[in-house]
């Protein structure tokens, strides 16, 4: 998914982790580390993703990363790049159990939106 923000604004790209009335916790990047992180992840280099809490007032917009038309989606794209599935770089190191379900166009259920990090 990707999460548009406002004040400052500014885009990330990543995975739900909780989504709340208080706010968005996710898994993932800022979407103008993108090119960067393919390229890390290319390279065989370790990454950790950012695991980061936006409070409601802060949320703009959310996205489901699909592709329009012919262009593919952001996790089409890392693949291509990398070889390697988005879910599986941005997953959160501690061990949290999360949904594939943002990259895969699918809709997550109650249950699996409020599964938190561990």
């Amino acid at each position: 998914m990707i999460v548009t923000l406002g004040n400052p604004r500014d885009k990330f790209w990543g995975m739900i982790l909780t989504l709340a009335p208080e706010g968005l916790s996710i898994s993932g990047i800022e979407l103008a580390s993108f090119d960067d992180l393919a390229v890390m992840v290319k390279d065989g280099e370790s990454f950790t993703p950012a695991v980061v809490f936006f409070p409601m007032h802060r949320i703009e917009r959310i996205e489901l990363d699909l592709p329009d038309g012919s262009l593919p989606s952001l996790a089409q794209r890392f693949q291509a790049r990398t070889g390697r599935q988005a879910p599986a770089v941005l997953r959160p190191r501690s061990g949290g159990e999360t949904s594939e379900a943002a990259f895969e166009g699918r809709p997550v259920s109650h249950s699996q939106s409020e599964r938190g990090p561990a």
